[in-house]
């Protein structure tokens, strides 16, 4: 039975955003991507497992290697979820300018 992931629970470890980093700018090998960080190599095929689970990456089998890369298409679905705060906080610091601009010119 395949575990399924949370997608933020997989984004929430530091490692994993940085194997995302990574992996947005290249498509690369397990090996190539363990030696980025000073642990395991175990460990580091333990976080492309998970953000695999999480659908955050996708691998290719290129003879004996299997590549890894982004999968552009799952970050949308988060930056999607993010935006609806974005506006809330962009519209709180418009009101925020909007006080701070009426205190200054009340103190001119």
């Amino acid at each position: 039975m395949k575990l399924r992931r949370d997608v933020f629970q997989a984004i929430a470890d530091p490692t994993r955003r940085s194997i995302l980093v990574l992996l947005a700018t290249q498509t690369m090998s397990a090996g190539a991507i363990a030696n980025n960080f000073d642990v395991a190599r175990p460990t580091i095929s333990k976080h492309i497992q998970i953000l695999n689970e999480c659908e955050l990456i996708e691998s290719n089998q290129q003879g004996r290697e299997i590549y890894y890369q982004i999968k552009i298409e799952k970050l949308k679905e988060i930056d999607l979820w993010l935006e609806q705060f974005k506006k809330i906080w962009e519209n709180r610091f418009d009101q925020l300018d909007q006080v701070l601009s009426t205190i200054k010119k009340q103190k001119k």
